[in-house]
């Protein structure tokens, strides 16, 4: 019997695609992986990151319970924008949907576009402070020195008492940084910035 010999083209180019596989299988994991991670961090507070839901049906605070919420507002290098909140915090009742304003303006001379990522601290709060409805992600153009107003609607879970790692806790803050935008996602900074560059909230 004569037995075929080994052939190294057929061989390179099974592993060829082999490789090949792996690597789209790998970037298409990649890909998935973020989302993901958003949503479970979105679902369960992971790492600071604020629960999203609907307003409570009922307050179930104890009566004079609050928390004092603090306010922080960034601007990245690159977005000729300025950012501030209404005011700097509000004192907030466990389990009472509250909504605070937060002013944006394009101090360019040419439309722009930001998306605004968010975070609190301290982190171990990110699983009780819950976003009814939030500006953040969402992809915003202005003109011009346009300025608008955009708010964020939450409320603070009265569970925190319940959990011995927050349970003391009597202020948080909430962190805002609007980056400019490329295909719906943020960038670092922008190729031509206009307008200050500082950075700053003042208007």
């Amino acid at each position: 019997m004569t037995q075929t010999p080994p052939n190294p083209a057929r061989n390179a180019s099974r592993t060829a695609l082999a490789c090949a596989g792996f690597a789209f299988g790998m970037l298409g994991l990649a890909f998935a992986s973020a989302p993901l991670y958003d949503a479970f961090c979105k679902a369960t507070g992971y790492d600071g990151t604020p629960r999203q839901g609907a307003a409570p049906a009922a307050v179930a605070a104890q009566a004079g319970d609050a928390m004092l919420v603090h306010f922080d507002t960034n601007v990245a290098p690159g977005l000729p924008w300025k950012f501030r909140a209404e005011t700097r915090g509000v004192e907030a009742k466990l389990g009472e949907t509250q909504t605070v304003f937060f002013k944006v303006r394009n101090t360019a001379s040419v439309p722009t576009t930001g998306i605004a990522t968010f975070n609190v601290q301290p982190g171990l709060m990110g699983g009780y402070f819950v976003k009814v409805e939030c500006f953040c992600f969402k992809e915003q153009t202005l003109q011009p020195g346009e300025t608008i107003d955009v708010p964020v609607v939450f409320y603070v879970d009265p569970a925190l008492r319940t959990d011995s790692n927050t349970a003391h806790l009597s202020e948080m803050t909430l962190s805002y940084t609007y980056f400019a935008s490329k295909n719906g996602q943020p960038v670092t900074a922008a190729l031509t910035q206009q307008g200050d560059g500082t950075g700053r909230r003042d208007f």
